[in-house]
């Protein structure tokens, strides 16, 4: 026999000889896990409520400061608060709390080093107040939420304010609202989640006022995010950043979403990289409104209405790079008034202060790539990429009041309306840019494109 399996059987069996000679009013037993919640009269698979019983054991084990081990079975309980230090421990799989009505089934207000893990909540589908979670986590500190199954929530899955702290390795399903919102954070990282299905968003990271957040988003996988509520953007995406700085998204699956995959509403220097996104039907990867710094790199869209948009130069949105992305299969669409409002089937549109350079865009049924919306341009290198079967390759805003633009050493084939066209808003107003003898203007530099017809 293995040593350390002996030495655990072996110390196992000293602890329940222990247990069996301890006195009726002796001290709760305390397994390898923690206190162990049976000891303090919660009865998994009773019919009764547990709510009163597993309050005391909470607290009793926070206050000694140890970690309360909920044994397998089912817990039909109400609204449980953790105080300072409590931490659940279940079986994963196993152990299920059963929400039974209130405002939430987990409330958190203020208290550090709190913690649940390998415990099933399941909400029942029972409808929740306006803005709460199923898990609503008010203030806090190392607040760590892991390994968890979230089911049936009436309102969102988990919700945090101004928390730092771990959500991670959760599974979420069947989540009336959003499954993860989080405003105001001090240090968050929501990662290696399953969500599947929502019926607002996938992941909010929000802030009241614009903003440093930080928060990391990775290695998550997205799938089935409804626009529930309607709107023009506001739902129906995997992942929105709003107001949130310096927020990093990165690794995540995402597929089926209404709207986009990554939204960033006037969250600066947002970072989306190496996601894989497939079958959304608005922009795949969205930076826009009052923004400064957005990098949009090395990711594969398949199957969007738009590919990448950065946009808002007139909101103060600018300053981008859009590199090493693999945008194909894209779809026509509805219009949703961002520029152009019929861009059907645009791979990368880009206003102001940015590069796009080493992308590959093929199968769009507009335009490969399109720099500016009217007057909105300005300082914009398109350089280095593959465009392919689109029905024009580059189009460049040229109306008065343009700003300068930059198209060299792109390979673009197979686009019948032209390899670079200028624009008037939305509408193509020139002859093909790069065929000898074309149509100059003083703000546009275009050389140097391989172009095959």
């Amino acid at each position: 026999m293995d040593l350390n399996r002996r030495h655990f059987i072996g110390a196992s069996t000293a602890g329940i000889a222990g247990a069996l000679a301890m006195p009726a009013d002796a001290a709760p037993l305390t397994s390898l896990l923690g206190r162990d919640a049976s000891q303090y009269g919660v009865r998994p698979g009773s019919g009764e409520d547990q709510t009163r019983a597993l309050q005391r054991a909470i607290d009793e084990a926070a206050r000694a400061q140890l970690p309360l081990a909920l044994p397998p079975g089912v817990y039909r309980t109400g609204l449980l608060r953790l105080p300072n230090g409590a931490q659940l421990i279940g079986v994963r799989g196993a152990t299920k709390l059963v929400f039974t009505g209130g405002v939430s089934a987990i409330q958190s207000d203020g208290s550090d080093a709190i913690g649940l893990t390998g415990i099933t909540f399941d909400g029942g589908g029972i409808p929740l107040p306006t803005r709460r979670g199923l898990i609503h986590v008010l203030g806090g500190r190392d607040v760590r939420i892991t390994d968890c199954t979230i089911a049936s929530s009436g309102g969102s899955g988990i919700w945090l304010e101004q928390v730092a702290g771990d959500i991670s390795g959760n599974i979420f399903t069947d989540i009336a609202v959003t499954a993860v919102v989080s405003f105001d954070a001090r240090g968050l990282s929501v990662c290696r989640n399953t969500i599947l299905g929502t019926n607002d968003n996938g992941i909010e990271i929000l802030r009241t006022a614009i903003g440093d957040d930080g928060t990391l988003v990775a290695d998550n996988r997205i799938e089935n995010i409804k626009a529930g509520p309607g709107g023009s953007g506001q739902y129906g995406n995997a992942i929105n950043a709003f107001r949130a700085g310096n927020v990093i998204v990165r690794g995540n699956r995402i597929r089926n979403c209404d709207y986009s995959a990554v939204r960033g509403n006037s969250a600066s220097n947002i970072h989306i990289s190496g996601n894989s996104v497939s079958d959304v039907r608005e922009v795949a990867l969205y930076s826009e409104f009052a923004f400064e710094g957005a990098v949009i790199a090395n990711n594969i869209v398949d199957g969007a209405a738009v590919g990448v948009s950065v946009c808002n130069f007139n909101e103060g949105g600018r300053i981008a790079v859009v590199q090493g992305n693999i945008i194909r299969n894209l779809i026509p669409k509805r219009p949703i008034g961002t520029a152009p409002d019929d861009d059907a089937g645009v791979g990368i549109y880009i206003e102001a202060d940015s590069s796009v350079t080493g992308n590959v865009v093929e199968n769009a049924p507009s335009y490969g790539i399109v720099a500016g919306w009217g007057k909105y341009l300005r300082d914009v290198a398109i350089t280095g990429n593959v465009i392919r079967k689109a029905l024009a390759g580059v189009g460049v805003s040229v109306v008065a009041g343009a700003g300068t633009a930059l198209v060299n050493n792109n390979m673009i084939s197979e686009t019948p309306r032209g390899a670079v066209v200028g624009l008037d808003h939305a509408r193509a107003v020139t002859s093909d840019l790069s065929a000898d003898g074309a149509q100059r203007f003083a703000q546009l530099v275009v050389g140097g494109n391989a172009v095959r017809r």
